[in-house]
This record gives structure tokens, C-alpha cells and sequence, in this order.
């Protein structure tokens, strides 16, 4: 009958692939299994290949590779042999490569580790969701090693003094943060128990612990002597007078001022990118004023701050004033603006505009907006927040398209301070606070009072640190740990991640290009309705015969959403899926696989939708219904 000569052709082809590949001699078990002639291999070869690489046979390749490997019993007849060849012909054989890559991290040996990424990283096998998600811990672990051991090596050439850290970490050490955040994020989406895993893991946080407190370090050695903010730079207080009160001197001239919430200046990097492709953008660095939390950060970036931002204890709790004006709630910095700009001013949250599509009043020229997810999501639980970052990267983005349909025409975005992933905490990861009379504690990280200095801690003259009111003495850890055990996040202290942060200015000209069509394909699993797993992979591809975006890619957004059109499943962030706002570059006519983790506690029916990442729309949507077995 047809099916057993198809069944034995499977056979013979994946077994002779198998077999042609090994460097060494076949385990006596298997030794009696057919085997095509050795002058076929190059015929075997490209027939697999073609198997593995085509849409249209790849399920039925994976299917068929699953039920010889268990009929043949091939990984416990292979479990004593250390290597397999370089084709990934079998699943186990993948698991295999894993291991060896995971092997190689502990060691640092890199260069193999990027070898076993390069070959097996993308392979079929990786076309489950589970396996996507080991392979990008891999990959970023990989990645950020390697960086920290080239920055380890360049830094004491830019540890002269403040300004030369400062300006190095702008141009590039500031790609480790981005590099640890993606990680992370990895980790995060990594929902297996971390079992082989965990070392690897470990070893990455580690490299990244061990360079940051090497920075440290110097920053703090140059704090103490040469004080705060950086003289020459843009104080974060003076960034509404010099970038944004300059703009509404002409009436009728629409400005928005979106002021987020821990901003730190990597994610302002990377937000630069991507609002690049809308408008044009200007990126540069401010600094947060001490002590960095949101009720300092944000009365910094009022009207005036720059002179009149001063701080008064009361009762035990920091009051920031403007003028004498109190600005320690929301509802009183906006009186702040309000009482300078009238009718001409109006303000929102970030999500208002963006979900519920709020219109402007006539009239408004200085819209303030306000976002304080990043905070409030890292503050909650970071480890299982970070993956959230994202969204509103992009919710920011297609702010910007609403503000540009309503007729403005500049929008500065600012940040009140950054913040530090002390994710690789461990138990003896806490400072003791210097002897004297602290009255205010800034979120575990700054101490304002009176006291002196100890072996763990720099005190200071507030007057050194830029914080002018009714405190005398700052203190704060030298090392990048917190006054509290078990703080995962934090902020309020003294370091490049806390005290950096974005301004973007961005120029909006009206939209004049004629509105593309575009056509998105969404597969799973050949049309299949169901999903089975909770990191499913949907196949993406952008369909066009327009010979000038032949070369051309396309940013998408890919989401799930519930009947509610609420998100409960988005890409595993790498390779084609940016870590900073999950949108997806494509190719032409290419058919992208990309996992998609679900929200664990979601089941039923759901939407996938490919959408425009700045204006939201729906390019193409793919009904399916959860049918987990467990």
C-alpha cells in the first residue's frame, strides 16, 4: 500500500540524514536499521532540507520526525554519544544542541555558544512555542555575557571623571541596560520551571551585577567630588522652560508635554527608534534631580522648577514647592501650570487618549499627558511585569497619532527618574543606613536628615546635590543595592539607570502620504482552530506584488484579544519582535512563525490581530479557541 512505502521512505531519508551527519559510529542498536548508500547523501541532504523549509510540508515533517525518532527509540540509543553532527533531523537532536549551548554559557566559552545559535536557534524545531522561549534565554544570555565583557575591558578608558562616564554611557554603556531588560524579559517568558536552565541564568545576572558595580563604582567617586546635577548638561529641571514654554510664546500653537513615569534613558533609546519612522524626532539627556522618585521627579519638570523647585519636611514626609506653591500631589502640580497658562491648558492620562480616543477642547495649546504604567506595572511585580513594558512604548506611539490628527504640532516627552533591575538580589543584598537623624527615607535608596558617613555610605551636603530646602545632609548607598531587603526594582537613589533619563522632542507635519494597502496573512497550524498550547505559533506573512516594496520591510503589531478586546497574548520578545514595544518587522511574501504567550490564566475564544503599530488599526484578525489538555 501507499502509506507503508511513504512510511518507509520516511524512514529511510530522515534516518540516512541522521546517520550521514554523526561524526562518529552508529550505537549497535540501530545498526540494523536501512540506510540509503553513502553516494545518495547529497540527494538525502537537499530533500530533507526542502521537507524542513517548505510551508507546505514542514507540519507533515514534523509529524513524521516525531513518530521515527519514537519508533526507532533514538534518544535512549543515543544518550552516551556527546555529538551529533550539526542537522537538526530529529526533536531530541535539538534538546541535544540546547544542552551543549547551555554547557558552553557556564564555561563562557562564547564563540561556541554563538556557533550553536547561528545553526540550531531558528531551526523546525523551534517552531514550538516552548522551545522559542529556551532558545531566546540562550540567545540574550549569550548577548549580554558577551557585552559585559567588552565593556569590563573599555571602561577604565572612560572613568577619567563625571563627564567622561556620563558621555560614555550615553553613546554605549547604556546598551547593557537594554541588553539586561531583554533578557530578563526572555526569562519572564520562559514559563517552564527553569530546571538546566537556572545556571545559565544565574551566570548572566551575575556578568551584568558584576559591570554595573564596576560603573557604580566610578559614578559614585565622581558624585562625591564634583556634586549634582552634571555642570554643561540639561538639569531635568529646566527642561519645561528651555523645551517646552518657548514653543506656546505663539498663540494658537498646539504643544503636548507627556510626562511618563521611569523613563530611563535606554527606553528612551528605544522609543526614539521607533517614533523615527513617524516623525521627526530629537533625542537627548537630562538629569533627574535627588532624590529620584515620582513626587521629586515630576514637580522637576513644572514651569520655573529649574529656580523655584525647593523641599520642605513636614511631619516626617518631603514636600516639593514651587514658588512656595505645594506640588506633591498630581492635582496640585497641574495647578502649578494651570495658574500660569490658564484656558490654554488642559490634561489626561496616556491610556484617555490612546483607548478612549479623547478629544482636545479648541482653545488648548499645552496639553500635558500623563503615563505611570512603567512604575506603577515594576513597583507591583517586576518579574512578571516587565514583559508589559512595551505597551506602553507603544500606547505613547500612537499618542503621537492622535495628537497629530488633533492638530498639534510639537511634543516633548520627559521622565521624572529611572530605575534599576535588582533582579539577581540575594540575601546579603541590603545596606545598613549610616548613623545620624534621618527623617526621610526615599524608597529604600536616599536618607535626608542629618548623619555622617560610614564604609557602605556617602553623605553629603544637599546644597552638593542640587536639593535645595530644609534638609541639610543626603545620604545614600555607594552600592547598587537598597536599605530594604528583597526590593526587585527600585529608584530614589544615586546611579546612571536612576538618575538618567530621555527628553524627545518631536516635530508633527501633517499626514500627506496616501494611505497603503496592506494585506496580512494569519495561519495556525495549517487552519486548525484550536490551540493546544499556551505559547501557540501563528505564521504571519505579508502578502504584496508591488515591485517597490519588494525591498521593503513592514512594522507590525500582533496581539490576542479576549471577546472584551482586552490583550491576553502577545509575541515572545527577540529576533524579529523588538524587546522594547513587541512590534514585528516583515518581509515580503515571507511567512514569519512567531510564538505568542498567552496569559496562563486566560481559556476560550480569542482573536489574534495583526495591527498597525501607530494608528492601532486591523490589518487582518484570525479566530481561535484555547483546547488546552492540562
Amino acid at each position: 500500500a501507499w502509506s507503508a512505502i511513504a512510511e518507509e521512505m520516511w524512514r529511510l531519508f530522515l534516518f540516512s540524514e541522521f546517520v550521514f551527519d554523526l561524526p562518529d559510529a552508529l550505537p549497535p542498536s540501530l545498526a540494523g536499521v536501512p540506510l540509503a548508500v553513502a553516494d545518495a547523501q547529497p540527494l538525502v541532504n537537499d530533500v530533507c532540507d526542502r521537507l524542513r523549509s517548505d510551508v507546505r510540508t514542514r507540519s507533515t515533517y514534523i509529524e513524521r520526525a516525531e513518530i521515527v525518532e519514537k519508533e526507532l527509540g533514538l534518544p535512549e540509543a543515543c544518550s552516551g554519544m556527546s555529538d551529533l553532527g550539526k542537522r537538526d533531523t530529529f526533536p531530541f537532536e535539538e534538546r541535544t544542541f540546547l544542552q551543549k549551548a547551555l554547557t558552553a554559557l557556564q564555561k563562557e566559552d562564547l564563540d561556541t555558544v554563538r556557533g550553536i545559535v547561528a545553526e540550531h536557534a531558528h531551526t523546525v524545531w523551534v517552531g514550538k512555542g516552548e522551545s522559542q522561549s529556551q532558545w531566546g534565554v540562550v540567545e540574550s544570555a549569550q548577548k549580554l555575557i558577551e557585552q559585559c565583557t567588552d565593556f569590563d575591558r573599555q571602561l577604565p578608558d572612560h572613568a577619567k571623571n563625571q563627564s567622561a562616564l556620563i558621555d560614555y554611557y550615553l553613546a554605549s554603556l547604556r546598551e547593557i541596560d537594554r541588553l539586561h531588560r531583554e533578557f530578563e524579559q526572555s526569562v519572564g517568558d520562559f514559563i517552564s520551571s527553569a530546571g538546566p536552565m537556572s545556571g545559565v541564568i544565574q551566570k548572566a545576572r551575575t556578568s551584568y551585577r558584576r559591570l554595573a558595580e564596576k560603573v557604580q563604582s566610578v559614578f559614585i567617586r565622581h558624585l562625591e567630588t564634583q556634586g549634582w546635577p552634571p555642570t554643561g548638561k540639561l538639569a531635568n529641571t529646566d527642561v519645561f522652560n528651555r523645551l517646552v514654554a518657548p514653543k506656546l510664546q505663539q498663540a494658537g500653537f498646539r504643544v503636548a508635554f507627556i510626562m511618563v513615569d521611569a523613563l530611563r534613558y535606554e527606553l528612551g533609546v528605544a522609543l526614539e527608534k521607533q517614533l523615527a519612522d513617524d516623525c521627526a524626532v530629537t533625542l537627548q539627556a537630562a538629569f533627574s534631580p535627588f532624590p529620584t522618585i515620582t513626587t521629586v521627579g515630576m514637580a522637576g519638570l513644572l514651569p520655573d522648577a529649574g529656580e523655584k523647585l525647593s523641599f520642605v519636611d513636614e511631619a516626617g514626609s518631603l514636600i516639593p514647592k514651587i514658588d512656595g506653591s505645594s506640588a506633591l500631589t498630581v492635582q496640585q502640580r497641574m495647578d502649578v501650570i494651570r495658574k500660569k497658562y490658564g484656558a490654554r491648558f488642559a490634561e489626561m492620562r496616556l491610556n484617555d487618549l490612546v483607548q478612549k480616543a479623547e478629544k482636545v477642547p479648541a482653545g488648548i495649546d499645552l496639553l500635558v499627558i500623563r503615563s505611570v504604567e512603567i512604575d506603577s506595572q515594576l513597583e507591583n511585580d517586576p518579574q512578571e511585569t516587565l514583559g508589559l513594558l512595551p505597551k506602553t512604548l507603544s500606547r505613547i506611539r500612537a499618542a503621537i497619532h492622535r495628537l497629530r490628527e488633533q492638530g498639534f504640532k510639537e511634543v516633548v516627552i520627559a521622565a521624572d527618574h529611572g530605575f534599576y533591575l535588582n533582579v539577581s538580589s540575594e540575601a546579603g543584598d541590603v545596606c545598613a543606613k549610616p548613623p545620624g537623624t534621618w527623617t526621610f527615607n526615599a524608597h529604600e535608596r536616599m536618607l535626608l536628615g542629618n548623619g555622617s558617613s560610614d564604609a557602605n555610605n556617602v553623605v553629603m551636603a544637599t546644597e552638593k546635590l542640587g536639593i535645595r530646602g530644609t534638609y541639610a545632609m543626603a545620604a545614600f548607598p555607594k552600592s547598587l543595592v537598597p536599605y530594604s531587603r528583597g526590593l526587585l526594582f527600585f529608584h530614589g537613589g544615586a546611579s546612571l539607570q536612576e538618575a538618567i533619563v530621555p527628553v524627545l522632542s518631536l516635530r508633527l507635519e501633517a499626514e500627506t502620504q496616501e494611505k497603503r494597502k496592506i494585506k496580512i496573512e494569519l495561519k495556525y497550524k495549517s487552519g486548525s482552530k484550536r490551540v493546544t498550547t499556551r505559547i501557540p505559533v501563528i505564521e504571519v506573512k505579508w502578502v504584496t506584488g508591488d515591485i517597490f516594496e519588494l525591498d521593503q520591510d513592514l512594522e507590525i503589531l500582533l496581539e490576542a484579544h479576549d471577546a472584551k478586546g482586552d490583550v491576553v497574548g502577545e509575541p515572545r520578545a527577540g529576533g524579529v519582535v523588538n524587546p522594547a514595544t513587541t512590534t514585528i518587522t516583515l518581509k515580503p511574501n515571507t511567512i514569519m512563525p512567531l510564538a505568542v504567550r498567552m496569559v496562563e490564566e486566560f481559556e476560550g475564544q480569542f482573536t489574534i490581530k495583526a495591527l498597525n503599530p501607530t494608528t492601532l488599526v486591523t490589518y487582518c484578525s484570525l479566530n481561535l479557541e484555547t483546547d488546552y489538555t492540562v
